[in-house]
């Protein structure tokens, strides 16, 4: 790719800031929304929470097909985000509103249908990436892809916390409109490849296109699946469960963190949320760097280090948690100021382990089946996503939040266990515009 360019991924980036405003937002207080207002049990809580994953476990391996099989005038991926975007900034504006009425049926509407369009351009701006790179630069650019996600989290965290001290609706607001503004600019300035755009005649028409993929993308997650699960050769397996088991364990503590902070540690939930911005903050500020690094010492050596790094501090988050209680909600706490220093610590180790991942997913396969291969990370890390809110509510609802730490740091250790087995998906070295990919071993 000879006309690939550093500036084009700063530029994409500003879809995952977008995006990780809405989720940072969501999962710091939907939650509490959930159990203040609706007195819904945490295992109820957290089985709402799953609601995102379910569309993404449905949804995104078939559009991440139907993206790969699209051609307009404009590309392949920017129509689904011309469609979600809009939609989805709406329903989540809409919340604090459903919520205001003390409807559950009106909230559960709401958010199932913020999930829904979300979902519909999720995995089409991820499959974006690997489009425009080159496989040699593509641990770089995620991790500028996730510098800018990381962004966005601690745009939400910390601004967040000073407009819901104000009003708890404005998060949901501007975090609306931030996300619309920042889809727009990638639409607008970061063109697709000249061979995936066609005009006039040669455009494929939607109906023909969704009866094609709606045949095909199925099927083709069958046989992805097949590559997963019957081949010899088990480091796809491997590194598609290291990714379900992480995940399962940090997006426990993404959905409950704010509820331990304010029914465990007696705090404020927008003091909770911030600290979890500590988190969103070392993980962009190193974000870059861990791209780098997975790009110079090896994908595989970065993300075990990572997950060594995350493992200690979760450990040392559970012993604070039960054995200092914080004095007030203050961020200058000592309780709370060494959380956040945790915290910070746990953002690097959880940078080297996200931005080096997908390179390796999709590092296994051809360019023709990108957009296939991101939905079959996201089909992983989407199903994690599935069981991990009921099952730590669960364990919540049975012995509280205490089990929230080590529930956290069990299923850290399993992706840690099971990196150790995958054997590919490191750099794959370009020749000119032609890809040397490793094949699947059979």
């Amino acid at each position: 790719m000879k006309d690939f360019k550093y500036s084009r991924i700063f530029i994409l980036g500003f879809g995952f800031f977008g995006i990780s405003i809405i989720w940072a937002l969501y999962n710091a207080y939907v939650p509490i929304f959930l159990q203040d207002t609706f007195n819904l049990s945490k295992t109820v809580t957290g089985f709402i929470m799953t609601i995102d994953n379910l569309f993404a476990v449905v949804l995104l391996p078939f559009l991440g097909a139907l993206s790969d099989m699209t051609r307009t005038r404009l590309g392949r991926r920017k129509p689904y985000i011309l469609l979600g975007a809009p939609l989805a900034a709406l329903m989540f504006a809409l919340i604090p509103v459903a919520r205001e009425y003390e409807n559950l049926a009106l909230f559960m509407g709401t958010i199932i249908l913020m999930n829904f369009f979300m979902a519909l351009f999720r995995s089409p701006v991820i499959a974006f990436m690997p489009d425009i790179t080159p496989s040699e630069k593509r641990s770089q650019a995620n991790g500028i892809i996730n510098f800018m996600g990381g962004l966005g989290a601690l745009f939400a965290y910390f601004g967040g916390k000073m407009l819901y001290d104000v009003n708890y609706a404005l998060p949901f607001y501007v975090g609306a409109a931030i996300m619309l503004l920042a889809s727009l600019f990638v639409v607008l300035f970061v063109p697709e490849p000249e061979r995936y755009r066609k005009a006039g005649e040669a455009r494929v028409k939607l109906s023909q296109l969704l009866r094609e993929t709606s045949r095909k993308s199925f099927g083709e997650l069958r046989e992805n699946l097949k590559d997963v699960f019957a081949s010899r050769e088990k480091s796809l397996l491997a590194i598609l469960l290291a990714i379900f088991f992480w995940f399962i364990a940090f997006n426990s503590l993404e959905t409950f963190f704010t509820s331990y902070a304010k029914y465990h540690l007696g705090i404020e939930e927008s003091t909770g949320a911030f600290m979890l911005g500590v988190f969103s903050l070392s993980f962009m500020i190193f974000a870059i760097p861990a791209g780098f690094l997975g790009g110079r010492v090896g994908r595989k050596r970065t993300i075990t280090l990572g997950l060594l790094v995350v493992v200690a501090i979760m450990l040392a988050a559970y012993q604070v948690g039960e054995t200092s209680k914080p004095a007030s909600s203050s961020l200058g706490d000592p309780v709370v100021m060494t959380f956040m220093g945790l915290f910070f610590v746990g953002g690097i180790g959880w940078a080297m382990v996200n931005v080096n991942s997908l390179p390796m997913v999709v590092d296994m396969t051809t360019e023709e089946k990108l957009g296939g291969y991101t939905g079959l990370y996201y089909f992983f890390s989407q199903a994690a996503n599935l069981v991990a809110p009921p099952l730590s509510g669960a364990f919540i609802d049975v012995a509280g939040y205490k089990t929230l730490l080590p529930f956290a740091t069990v299923f850290f250790v399993l992706a840690l266990i099971t990196m150790q087995f995958v054997r590919r998906g490191d750099i794959v070295k370009s020749k000119g515009d032609v890809y040397d990919y490793v094949p699947e071993m059979d």
